[in-house]
């Protein structure tokens, strides 16, 4: 008859939740925090979290004995312990296993856990923020980002796409410095990186295909729900491709990523109350649509009052506008050929029109853009117009004309910012979720 605070039974494998199907009717110990916990009489259920799942643990006095069955009652939420005895399965039980508890052991017993099962304002949340990521549904949404991130790596790597980390210091923009964080750098002035791209360009030119992945900072000031001003972004660059080889990569990666989260985050979709088949759906061929066949849809329902919007043609697209192009088709949309006016420096333009940039945005049902890219400019006296046509500091960009210098080639390629995508994928409303300790124009802590 096992003690309350008796060693660990070195015998014993320590598994965790997530693995419980492969060892039913094995003894094991799990370890773990108090999700929740009920009972009555001489039977107990404790709900132990692990961050791989939930179970139930079964304690009976009977076989625990009083010392055990008491210090088992007496945990509060959020205390942690190990637990031992065997695995069954359990149709009826959360995950459909349960441990049939022979021992118990206290590590921490939590005094005033401030996030109670009652409901709390998103203000008191956030400010516990680092203790809210342990609830049932924001660790099913990091967990999902986890995997989100990992399928986009996976199917990258698996077309020969080469990682190569861009510096997060840089001494220029990419699209001018007026949402850009300004630092000290040695007596001189330094930015925190708001893209990697102009670096991938120049490994691109050495990998043929690569990609970036890592934090980016806009210091925007934008209090909407798909805004943050610390994200990750994943930024794949190519050599020798057009247009339709970047959307072709965007819509092949994305699509992936969309399978890979339904077939190996079953669980997790569930906590987020999200059907399977809502994200599936969105597994098949996106339309590609020029800019200005958009503009005159949008001005043409603005017309019938199908929705409201201050969208001119010329302009970016707003978030009515991105919210009803998802409603009208049901799955993303590439929007391409858009005004150079409205775009950045780099984007080459389309040789058949000038004044439109070979450029895309993908723009995802509710969620808004979440890709966005372009071929970029190969010819080094164009590029370098566009440097002072933009009032940039040409000095500055002697290093990426190198690149039209020495070996120039048509190359192209896109960002897509992850927590925009886990925030579509998951039916999360605010991107604030999506991450794990989100940076805003309000919030700097925890």
């Amino acid at each position: 008859m096992a003690a309350a605070s008796q060693d660990l039974p070195a015998d014993l494998p320590v598994i965790r939740v997530r693995d419980l199907s492969r060892h039913v009717g094995e003894r094991v110990v799990l370890r773990g925090w108090l999700w929740n916990q009920r009972g009555k009489g001489r039977l107990w259920f404790l709900l132990l979290r692990d961050g791989s799942g939930i179970v139930q643990c079964v304690v009976k006095r009977d076989a625990v004995g009083d010392d055990c069955f008491e210090a088992a009652r007496s945990l509060t939420q959020e205390s942690s312990f190990s637990v031992w005895g065997e695995v069954r399965a359990d149709e009826r039980a959360r995950g459909g296993h349960e441990l049939v508890v022979e021992g118990l052991t206290v590590h921490q017993r939590a005094e005033g856990y401030p996030i109670t099962p009652k409901e709390h304002g998103v203000g008191f949340l956030l400010d516990h923020r680092h203790l809210w990521i342990r609830s049932r549904r924001q660790a099913a949404l990091l967990r999902v980002r986890h995997r989100v991130a990992m399928a986009m790596r996976e199917w990258l790597d698996a077309q020969g796409f080469v990682c190569v980390d861009a510096p997060i210091f840089t001494p220029n923009a990419c699209e001018g410095t007026s949402t850009l964080f300004e630092v000290d750098y040695f007596g001189r002035p330094a930015y925190l990186s708001q893209s990697g791209q102009l670096y991938e360009e120049a490994a691109a030119m050495a990998l043929g295909r690569v990609y970036s992945f890592g934090p980016t900072f806009r210091a925007e000031k934008s209090k909407t729900r798909r805004h943050l001003t610390e994200f990750w972004m994943l930024e794949p660059e190519i050599a020798f491709a057009d247009l339709d080889e970047v959307c072709a990569t965007a819509e092949g990666m994305v699509r992936h990523v969309l399978r890979e989260v339904v077939d190996r985050c079953e669980a997790d979709l569930a906590d987020l109350e999200r059907d399977p088949d809502d994200v599936l759906a969105w597994d098949r061929p996106w339309p590609r649509l020029r800019y200005h066949d958009v503009a005159r849809q949008l001005v043409a329902w603005q017309e019938e009052e199908r929705y409201q919007s201050e969208f001119t043609p010329g302009d970016d697209l707003g978030a009515p506008d991105e919210t009803v192009l998802g409603e009208e088709y049901g799955c993303p949309v590439f929007v391409t050929h858009w005004p150079a006016e409205v775009k950045a420096f780099y984007m080459k333009r389309d040789p058949e029109d000038p004044s439109l940039a070979l450029a895309l945005d993908v723009i995802a049902p509710v969620a808004g853009e979440i890709v966005g890219g372009s071929v970029r400019e190969e010819d080094e006296a164009e590029l370098r117009r566009r440097i002072r046509e933009h009032d940039l500091p040409e000095e500055s960009f002697e290093w990426y004309l190198d690149l039209r210098r020495f070996g120039s080639v048509p190359h192209g390629g896109f960002g897509i910012g992850l927590e925009r995508t886990v925030s579509w994928i998951t039916g999360v409303e605010h991107v604030r979720e999506c991450i794990p300790f989100p940076r805003t124009i309000q919030r700097l802590t925890p």
